[in-house]
C-alpha cells in the first residue's frame, strides 16, 4: 500500500517539471484548470476502483499529476501579485480526518469527498482565478515566477560586459518576442472579464519549451541547489517514511490502534508544522538582524542558513527520538513517538524555509529552475523511500533504521558549514547553462 503514496509523489515530481516549463511560456491559469479537473476525475476513479489495486494505483498517479500545478505554481502566483515569499505547508491534519472517514463510512469516501470538494472548487477556479503572469510594457520579462524578472530572454550588452556592469537596467533584449506583447510605452488594453476566463491569453516568453524543460537538470550539480535539495528534500522524505511505517507500528501489537486512533497520531505533526512556521518566522528575522549587526551592517544571503541549526536540533532530535520510542511502544506508549514525530516535522519546516529563502536571496536569477529541482528531488526521493522503507525497517529494526536516518540528516545539516565558508565563491552568481 505504500506504493500508492510513492507513485502519487512520482506523478507530482514528473508532472511538476513539465508544468513549470508550460507556465513560463503560457501562464498558469490553464494548469490550475487542468489540475482541478484531473483531481476530480482521479478521485472519483480511486473511490470506484474497489479491490482493483492496479486501477487504484493509476488513479493515484493521475491524482499526483493533478496536484502538481498547485504544489509547483501557487507560490509563484502569490509572488506575481505580492512581493512576498510563500512556502508550502504540510497537510498533516488531513490523516486525522481520513482515519475517522475510513472507520465510519469506508476508505472509498476519502476519495469521493475529494472529488466533491474539487468539484465545488472548479467553478471558483474558472471564474475567480485569472492569469497572474503578464508582460510589462517595454519590459519583455515575464513575472511568471516567484523570483520575478528572471531574464529568460535577456543578456548583458557587449559594452556592459566589457566594463563589468551587471546592473539589471543594463540588460538588452536577446530574442524577438511574440508580437502580441506590447512594446510601446503604453500598456495594452485591459482585458474584458470574458477574456480573463480564457485558459490562455498569449505567450509569456519566446524561449523554446524544451529548453525550459531541460534547463533545471544541470543545476543539480550547482552546490547551492544541491545543498537546498538535501536540506529540504531529505527530511521531507524521512517524514513520508515515518508515515509509511506508522500504521504498521500502531495498528498491531501491543497497542492495537484502529484507523481512527492511527489517524489521530497526525495531530502531533500538524501542531509541529504550525510551530515550525511560527519559529522559522521569528528566527529568520531575529537571526538575520543579529548577523547583520555582527557583519558591520552588511547583509549576506548565507545568514538564512542559521535556521539550519534549529533544523539540526529539532529535526534530528525528532528522528532519533522517534526511533527509540517507536521501537518499544509498549514501554513508551503513543505520546512520545507522536511528540518526536512533531519535532521532526517542525525541523522539516525550518529546513524548507532556510533553503527557500537562501535560494531566493542568493540566486534569484535561477530561482525558478532551482525550485523546480527542489520539487523533483523531494518527490522522487520520497518515492524511492516508499519502495524500500518498510522492508528496511523489517530487516534492520525500527531503532537501528532511524539511528542511520538521523545520522545521515546530521551530516546533511553540517554541510551548511562549508556552504557558509564559501559564501563569496563564484558559485553565487553563476547563471543557468
Amino acid at each position: 500500500m505504500a506504493l500508492l503514496t510513492g507513485y502519487h509523489l512520482c506523478g507530482v515530481g514528473v508532472a511538476g517539471l513539465i508544468f513549470v516549463a508550460s507556465a513560463r511560456i503560457w501562464g498558469k491559469r490553464h494548469l490550475y484548470l487542468l489540475g482541478t479537473v484531473l483531481i476530480i476525475v482521479s478521485s472519483a476513479w480511486g473511490g470506484a476502483a474497489g479491490k482493483n489495486y492496479a486501477s487504484l494505483l493509476w488513479a493515484r498517479v493521475v491524482q499526483g499529476i493533478g496536484l502538481a500545478p498547485f504544489e509547483a505554481l501557487v507560490n509563484a502566483s502569490v509572488g506575481d501579485l505580492y512581493f512576498v515569499h510563500a512556502l508550502f505547508g504540510g497537510a498533516f491534519f488531513t490523516p486525522v480526518i481520513v482515519g475517522k472517514i475510513t472507520h465510519t463510512i469506508g476508505w472509498q469516501w476519502s476519495f469521493y469527498l475529494i472529488a466533491i470538494f474539487a468539484g465545488v472548487l472548479l467553478p471558483l477556479v474558472i471564474f475567480f482565478v485569472p492569469e497572474t503572469a503578464f508582460v510589462r510594457p517595454g519590459d519583455q520579462t515575464s513575472t511568471n515566477s516567484s523570483s520575478h524578472h528572471l531574464n529568460d530572454d535577456l543578456e548583458l550588452s557587449p559594452a556592459n560586459q566589457s566594463n563589468g556592469n551587471s546592473n539589471p537596467s543594463s540588460f538588452e533584449e536577446k530574442e524577438n518576442h511574440p508580437t502580441n506583447h506590447a512594446t510601446g510605452p503604453y500598456p495594452p488594453p485591459k482585458a474584458t472579464y470574458l477574456q480573463t476566463l480564457l485558459p490562455f491569453n498569449g505567450r509569456k516568453s519566446s524561449v523554446n519549451f524544451f529548453k525550459l524543460l531541460v534547463r533545471p537538470f544541470p543545476l543539480f550539480l550547482h552546490p547551492a541547489v544541491l545543498w537546498a535539495c538535501l536540506i529540504q528534500g531529505t527530511l521531507i522524505g524521512w517524514t513520508v517514511m515515518i508515515g509509511v511505517v506508522l500504521a504498521a507500528i500502531f495498528l498491531g501489537p501491543p497497542l492495537w490502534f484502529n484507523e481512527v486512533e492511527t489517524g489521530y497520531m497526525y495531530a502531533g505533526p500538524f501542531v509541529g508544522a504550525i510551530l515550525g512556521f511560527i519559529l522559522s518566522g521569528l528566527l529568520a528575522d531575529w537571526s538575520t538582524k543579529y548577523m547583520i549587526r555582527r557583519n558591520g551592517g552588511v547583509y549576506e544571503p548565507e545568514f538564512r542558513m542559521v535556521l539550519v541549526a534549529a533544523q539540526l536540533v529539532f529535526g534530528c532530535m525528532g528522528l532519533y527520538g522517534f526511533g527509540i520510542t517507536a521501537n518499544d511502544v509498549g514501554r513508551y506508549g503513543w505520546f512520545l513517538p507522536d511528540f518526536f514525530f512533531a519535532c521532526e516535522v517542525g525541523g522539516m519546516v525550518l529546513g524548507a524555509v532556510a533553503s527557500a529563502l537562501y535560494i531566493v536571496d542568493a540566486h534569484r536569477e535561477i530561482a525558478v529552475e532551482a525550485f523546480t529541482c527542489l520539487l523533483m528531488f523531494k518527490n522522487i526521493f520520497s518515492f524511492g523511500l516508499t519502495w524500500g522503507a518498510y522492508d528496511w525497517i523489517v530487516s534492520a529494526g525500527i531503532s537501528k533504521t532511524f539511528y542511520i536516518v538521523a545520522s545521515i540528516q546530521v551530516g546533511i545539516c553540517l554541510l551548511s558549514i562549508p556552504m557558509c565558508k564559501s559564501s563569496l565563491s563564484p558559485f553565487r552568481d553563476k547563471k543557468v547553462p
